[in-house]
């Protein structure tokens, strides 16, 4: 996207998928993006009005924004305990 007006616009967000993308890399997250872009429901963002992505049904478990603002992403993480209750077990 040429100078990435998305990124301007949904400031919050941008932040969010930077932390996605140190934790488990650019190319993981940018294809996860790439898809829900392409209509698959395995990202979706909005803020401020604006959206990206497609969202997840509502007969899906998808996961509620209070249970996002809690996860921590740790440098290396597999990310098997993202979406459990578990906590990451990386010190």
């Amino acid at each position: 996207m040429p100078g990435k007006p998305m990124r301007r616009s949904m400031p919050q967000v941008a932040v969010f998928v930077d932390a996605l993308r140190a934790a488990f890399g650019d190319v993981e997250i940018d294809s996860m993006i790439a898809r829900g872009l392409a209509g698959e429901p395995v990202f979706y963002a909005q803020e401020g009005g604006e959206s990206i992505g497609t969202p997840v049904p509502c007969s899906s478990e998808g996961w509620r924004g209070a249970g996002l603002a809690a996860r921590h992403y740790c440098p290396d993480c597999s990310g098997d305990c993202v979406g459990t209750a578990r906590r990451c077990t990386k010190p």
